[in-house]
């Protein structure tokens, strides 16, 4: 506990003084948060849109596996986006392994069933009608399926804002796949891990700090766009 009120004060130091360290570790979290979110909405929107709306023979079976794979471990996600990257994997001739894009490459795969899922409920909470109305009035199915993405857009802004969360908080991917590399492949949480086991808790508050402020927010802004849009 003693060392804990030097911590505080290095930490605030690192925070006023911007701290390479400290803004490297961000700058790599979000930028790899982003990227992977990013991309598991183009996936899991589309899948996510499909599977809330149509009607298909496998429909449930699929359902069922996307909701078990949203809590798979996340060490599972990492050791399999390894075998992956490795040197002697099915994309280890383009040596990403140990990367930022290797780390995208491994949240990608632990976020597109959550967001899909998340996608797929929202879908599913707007009334069929929407869809079938657009369809009726002479819309393409495009811009069918664009109305009912309007109908249901907070859902599918609460499912990317938690893709977002998942991917920033994620510590056991970007270890396996990124290997905490200083200035490359270090993030805030990988960070953090490795401060706090060196007793050297400055960093680790500093970085603790930003996350909150962040889901701050990301959260906030969410319900801000909701509440406006009610009393609008």
């Amino acid at each position: 506990m003693n060392d804990l009120g030097p911590g505080f004060a290095e930490a605030w130091r690192m925070l006023v003084t911007l701290d390479p360290d400290v803004m490297s570790a961000v700058q790599v979290s979000v930028g790899v948060s982003v990227c992977a979110t990013g991309l598991a909405a183009l996936a899991g929107a589309p899948a996510g849109f499909i599977l809330g709306v149509k009607q298909f023979r496998g429909r449930g079976a699929i359902a069922a596996v996307l909701h078990t794979l949203t809590g798979i471990p996340t060490v599972v996600v990492g050791l399999v986006g390894y075998i992956l990257l490795t040197a002697h994997g099915p994309l280890g001739s383009f040596r990403l392994l140990y990367t930022p894009a290797g780390i995208v490459i491994g949240l990608f795969l632990l976020l597109v069933p959550l967001m899909t899922t998340l996608c797929m409920s929202a879908a599913a909470a707007v009334p069929a009608s929407a869809h079938e109305t657009a369809l009726t009035l002479g819309a393409t199915p495009l811009r069918a399926a664009l109305a009912v993405v309007r109908e249901g857009r907070f859902g599918y802004l609460t499912a990317v804002t938690t893709g977002f969360g998942r991917a920033i908080g994620e510590v056991g991917v970007a270890m396996m796949l990124g290997g905490n590399i200083r200035g490359v492949t270090r993030t805030m949480t990988t960070a953090m891990a490795l401060e706090t086991d060196k007793g050297m808790f400055g960093l680790a508050l500093a970085l603790g700090a930003i996350l909150l402020v962040i889901s701050l927010f990301v959260n906030s802004s969410l319900h801000y766009l909701k509440f406006r849009s009610e009393r609008d």
